[in-house]
């Protein structure tokens, strides 16, 4: 199963740039999309709705706010909007996917650069509200897949050195430390650093830095697996070569049904 998340930051922009030829170019089985900024009500073109895929959509109240959305080849047994925490619920931040094998769950952070406190301290509530949910679904008896803009770098390899002493939202202490909960004590997977251990790998590059300079970004986008699928993942790049918005897309194919490696697409 080939998995792409991407933080398109408007997905009618996205659209009139070339999203959906890329899509159907990745030979991906599922698409995880986030910060769409449309409401479902307008997301009713045959260009939102790709011949081949089946598609799904949790909008914000507030276009402005996020909303997110799941491309899939096969019809999921089911669909579930939102993981029981209000303020995201309400803001278009969380949707997931049932298959067979494994649930694969669409995800957006608040982003909270160059806000307020008050900014903040809601990206921080939502990330503890999600770590309660991801700490829950240890329990259960699937495997998970969290397809997440979580506007956070992880490690200082996940970073440009540029912004290792900044005191910045997306990289300090407390935000990081959430992290190392969630994937040393909690096990959960980084998929790409799985597999990919390269340095320079980033997917999101701020305003301020010049151009799409790969030296200049952080890596803030993930697919976060359940600890059993560590073996699963076979490949992870990111396509810093694609521009449908600040943030580059991130593959990665598992093992799930996939009986051999397929070919990397570039648009």
């Amino acid at each position: 199963m080939r998995v792409v998340t991407i933080n398109v930051n408007g997905l009618k922009n996205a659209a009139q740039a070339g999203f959906y030829e890329w899509m159907k170019a990745q030979d991906a089985d599922v698409v995880c999309v986030q910060n769409l900024k449309a409401r479902v009500t307008e997301l009713d073109d045959a260009i939102y709705h790709p011949q081949g895929y089946e598609a799904f959509f949790f909008d914000a109240e507030d276009v402005e706010q996020g909303g997110v959305a799941i491309y899939s080849r096969e019809m999921p047994k089911a669909i579930m909007t939102g993981f029981a925490y209000e303020p995201a619920d309400r803001q278009g931040r969380f949707l997931q996917a049932d298959f067979d094998k494994v649930s694969i769950a669409t995800v957006l952070a608040p982003c909270a650069l160059g806000e307020d406190d008050e900014k903040q301290q809601e990206k921080d509530e939502f990330m503890d509200a999600f770590l309660v949910h991801l700490n829950k679904t240890l329990r259960k008896r699937r495997q998970f897949v969290f397809c997440g803009s979580l506007h956070t770098a992880h490690l200082v390899t996940d970073a440009s050195s540029k912004y290792h002493t900044m005191d910045v939202s997306g990289f300090l202490p407390h935000e990081r430390a959430m992290l190392d909960e969630l994937f040393e004590e909690m096990g959960y997977v980084d998929a790409f650093r799985a597999v990919n251990l390269e340095k320079k790998q980033y997917t999101w590059w701020p305003e301020w830095a010049a151009g799409w300079r790969k030296q200049a970004g952080w890596r803030t986008d993930y697919q976060i697996a359940s600890p059993s699928l560590r073996s699963s993942v076979k490949d992870a790049w990111i396509d810093t070569e694609t521009r449908f918005s600040d943030h580059a897309p991130l593959i990665v194919d598992y093992d799930f049904s996939t009986p051999e490696p397929r070919r990397r697409y570039r648009y």
